[in-house]
């Protein structure tokens, strides 16, 4: 068990809230579930570049979506790094676990390599937090960072608390501990949206930063308001209250999504299987093989690079699912590699 406690109380507004965000969640499940591939890259690029336009990063959503694509963008070295990173910090976190310090550092390395000279390591020295050349905040001296990170680390693996309110929490401890020279604020919500994530794996789709951006000085304002109070419970409001503006966004953002493929290609994807598929068989295949059925039955021609792109996914994941269907005998490629087609047998 852990010794340690933060500091905060659960308020009947945190019970009525929570209550809120579950009801959400069953419809946000339910949808995002079905939803289209595009849909969730989008709402990870949203995530990047609104986590990184709080740090002040000046790229857009369109050039977030260039890099992630591999193209080429104009705009500052250091702009272009972060957003790389994050892309490769959000790819990997389904591998880490949050309670887990060894993850905690690898993630932040991902994060800022390139952009600080200690990338992955606590921080050396004291840090102050400033807002326009005011110090807004101190953080705990460096000797005792092992000691907080470790009890803090130790409480998110024991805790009972509401994992909606456990990512909370540990959010604001997170700001409040400040473990690193640099990065901390992108960390903080990379690390609530793990926890999350592994309580409800739908969530870690859910673009829960872009709400931050929109209320960006309102999280600065509760941030500090709990330093003074010394007890993070009016944070954990906060966050709860965006987790729901953000699900309500996202379930709106389902109900309209209409599946689009790519313009050069000649028809739409289905929502459903164009042909009956038994029961024990579509059991017997995963979301993306089935997706997959899905575009080729009515796409015969499509290319890997294609499939590719529109479930974005990398080739090598849809190769390895396109062998899968061809070695249970769904799909069989017929005519030449180059300007042939496939068939799906069922």
């Amino acid at each position: 068990m852990a010794d340690y406690q933060p500091p905060y109380s659960i308020t009947p507004t945190i019970l009525t809230r929570v209550a809120e965000v579950g009801e959400l969640l069953g419809h946000w499940s339910e949808q995002a579930g079905r939803s289209s591939p595009l849909l969730r890259k989008e709402n990870r690029i949203r995530t990047i570049q609104a986590s990184l336009a709080i740090e002040h990063n000046s790229l857009t959503t369109e050039q977030v979506t260039a890099i992630m694509d591999g193209k080429r963008v104009l705009a500052p070295v250091k702009d272009i790094q972060e957003v790389r990173n994050a892309i490769q910090a959000y790819e990997k976190m389904p591998y880490w676990r949050s309670d887990h310090m060894p993850d905690l550092l690898a993630a932040h390395r991902l994060l800022m390599t390139g952009l600080v000279d200690t990338p992955g390591q606590l921080r050396k020295g004291n840090v102050g937090v400033y807002r326009e050349k005011r110090l807004i905040h101190m953080a705990p001296p460096v000797h005792q960072l092992p000691r907080l990170m470790g009890d803090l680390l130790k409480w998110l693996h024991y805790t009972d608390a509401h994992p909606l309110i456990a990512s909370s929490v540990f959010h604001y401890e997170f700001e409040f501990i400040h473990p690193f020279a640099d990065g901390n604020g992108r960390m903080g919500r990379l690390w609530q949206t793990l926890i999350l994530g592994e309580w409800r794996p739908e969530l870690a789709w859910l673009p829960v930063e872009t709400l931050i951006h929109h209320r960006q000085q309102e999280y600065y304002d509760v941030l500090g308001e709990c330093d003074g109070a010394s007890d993070c419970t009016a944070f954990v409001t906060f966050m709860l209250d965006i987790i729901i503006s953000a699900l309500a966004e996202g379930i709106a953002a389902l109900r309209n999504d209409a599946i689009i493929m790519p313009v050069e290609m000649p028809v739409e994807m289905p929502v459903e299987m164009p042909v009956e598929m038994p029961v024990e068989m579509r059991l017997s295949l995963n979301a993306t093989a089935q997706q997959i059925l899905c575009i080729i039955a009515k796409c015969p021609s499509i290319t890997m690079v294609r499939l590719a792109e529109n479930l974005a996914l990398n080739r090598r994941t849809v190769e390895r699912n396109i062998k899968t269907l061809q070695d249970k005998g769904l799909l069989v490629r017929e005519g030449p590699t180059k300007n042939g087609s496939w068939r799906v047998v069922i």
